[in-house]
């Protein structure tokens, strides 16, 4: 009975005799109705991630039969199992604090139960990026299935979709420019089926990053959750899983540093949201590559974006897919890109490139001639403010504030702010620049997408749409506006972003890459030293585990114990 160690007999619990563990095995799930010639295939594993907490993923239950119909056609068993599935509207604190979690949950899973491949599952905005590292850790062959986005609806005849325009319309009922009717009309047309944000946010920037890494099968990452082309895609990722075991394809051999460089492009090219930098650290941490902030930098400086997308741009994913999706971006890429990366597919990622339908005159996929900004969606900022940096996604930001020098308005947590952002005697001026202290990842936990401060509501009304804004914390991939993210070390453990009060001047200039207090190092020094050190703690259970282990968003707020214990390749590469 022992033979090879694949299908059943993989990963068998010990009872001291393996023939017995293997014959306890198959009997239970015999129970199920297998039979035997079942259950002599080699296994794939799906991920089920179906929740009724997370209608971006409503769409799972018929991808999973497309998935084991492409399984099953291609001459393997599929076996759907269960994990954590995270919402981002829905997880409180913050998705992000459960996304190492989930990471978690799904590496053990894979590594627990006999499989030989495993398709994931994901979409929602912190799905996608648990599942890539719990892959990375496995070592399982694993392929990515997105979930898709949604489709957009209408308002007044206005196209709208989440999550930009519930901003954008949010904002204006914060500015008292449209009533409660209205709000509540357009909050039935924002979401108009089950899938994830329908512009370039986290989901969709996420799902742009798999398959630039190769992990989805070619055009994985654009169909609309509710469309044909998604259910064919499923199909196909199924029968592509079995392939991927008969020849080995694991992902030590697809993520590559090369790889990873190749999806730094992506992020840049598509203005993608803040957060897939720190997910893509996270994933790359797990296969012992750092990427390094400063030389992110030059590759920000070299790479335009391309894609018309909301915040950046105009258009929605839909509309991306039908441009041509990722292959058509990675055409315009090409020059900029390592073209003998391997695939989930067994093709090189040039071989997928050339194998994608011909291109074809659009407006939403711009050459690389005639992009829509000149440089990268994120630009990479250092200072006294930053030691280890801070990012701004300027693809998304008002030309006039990219150099400014403004008041600090300093608000010490997300309490704080709450308190005091719509008061009507709050001191605080149009030229001002809004400081939120402790929503890094230790200090909120989480690093929660509170970086998008709301407009004081006095300011709103006068008209004021948008300010520099600045904190340790994140924003929705959604949100535009010109605001620093992610300023590293975060204040909750002594960075210099705690110092701050109130009335200091503080200097954003992007062209320069700098953000800076302007005290002295001596003042700056003194405060620091005055600071209380009282990092958050916490007694018990997994918030216990996430403060003792947590690194910072320059580390991809992944767990310490989880990165991968080699020496680190440091990308991007110098030429």
């Amino acid at each position: 009975m022992t033979g090879s160690k694949s299908g059943l007999q993989k990963g068998l619990v010990s009872y001291g005799d393996q023939d017995f563990s293997l014959f306890l095995r198959k009997a239970f799930i015999k129970g199920a109705g297998f039979t035997d010639e079942a259950l002599d295939r080699p296994i794939v594993g799906v991920a089920n991630t179906a929740s009724g907490f997370n209608p971006c993923h409503g769409n799972a239950p018929q991808l999973i039969e497309a998935v084991k119909r492409g399984v099953m056609l291609a001459g393997g068993l599929p076996i759907e199992f269960p994990t954590i599935s995270l919402h981002e509207s829905f997880a409180r604190p913050t998705s992000m604090f459960l996304r190492n979690l989930m990471s978690m949950d799904t590496e053990e899973m894979i590594r627990a139960q006999p499989m030989d491949a495993v398709v994931l599952i994901g979409g929602c905005d912190k799905t996608v990026p648990a599942q890539l590292m719990a892959a990375a850790s496995a070592g399982v062959p694993a392929i990515q299935l997105i979930t898709g986005s949604m489709l957009t609806g209408s308002h007044q005849g206005v196209r709208v979709g989440a999550c930009t325009d519930c901003r954008r319309y949010w904002g204006q009922f914060r500015a008292e420019e449209i009533d409660q009717k209205e709000i509540n009309s357009v909050n039935n047309q924002l979401v108009a089926s089950v899938g994830t944000c329908s512009v370039m946010g986290t989901a969709s920037t996420m799902a742009c990053i798999a398959e630039a890494l190769g992990l989805t099968v070619p055009n994985g990452a654009s169909p609309p959750a509710v469309s044909a082309d998604r259910i064919r895609i499923a199909e196909s990722t199924g029968a592509t899983a079995v392939s991927m075991i008969k020849a080995q394809r694991s992902p030590d051999k697809i993520l590559t540093s090369e790889a990873f460089e190749n999806a730094l492009r992506v992020l840049l090219a598509i203005g993608g949201s803040t957060n897939g930098l720190i997910h893509l650290t996270a994933i790359a941490g797990r296969m012992g590559v750092r990427i390094d902030l400063k030389r992110l930098d030059t590759f920000a400086r070299e790479t335009p974006v391309l894609v018309d997308l909301k915040p950046s741009g105009q258009h929605y994913m839909e509309d991306f897919h039908h441009a041509g999706g990722v292959p058509r971006l990675l055409r315009e890429l090409k020059p900029l890109l390592h073209l003998d990366c391997l695939t989930v597919s067994g093709w090189s990622l040039g071989e997928q490139i050339d194998r994608a339908e011909a291109s074809f005159d659009q407006s939403v996929i711009r050459p690389l001639s005639a992009p829509i900004y000149p440089q990268g969606g994120l630009a990479v900022l250092f200072g006294n403010l930053a030691p280890h940096g801070a990012i701004i996604k300027q693809s998304a930001a008002s030309p006039d504030l990219m150099q400014h020098e403004g008041r600090a308005v300093v608000f010490e947590n997300l309490e704080d702010m709450a308190n005091q952002i719509d008061r009507d005697d709050l001191d605080v001026g149009p030229q001002d620049i809004l400081v939120l202290k402790n929503i890094g990842p230790k200090g909120a936990p989480g690093m929660p997408e509170a970086g998008y401060i709301p407009i004081p509501k006095k300011l709103a009304r006068a008209g004021v749409k948008d300010m520099i804004r600045i904190s340790d914390g994140r924003m929705s991939g959604t949100a535009g506006g010109t605001i620093v993210l992610h300023v590293s070390p975060e204040s909750a453990i002594g960075g210099p972003l705690g110092v701050v009060k109130t009335g200091d001047r503080i200097r954003l200039n992007v062209t320069q890459r700098s953000l800076e207090l302007l005290i002295s190092e001596d003042e700056l020094t003194a405060r620091s030293a005055s600071q209380p050190q009282r990092p958050p703690t916490a007694d018990r259970g997994y918030k216990k585990l996430f403060l003792d282990s947590v690194l910072g968003a320059e580390d991809g707020a992944d767990f310490n114990f989880l990165r991968a214990q080699s020496s680190q390749t440091v990308i991007p590469r110098q030429s």
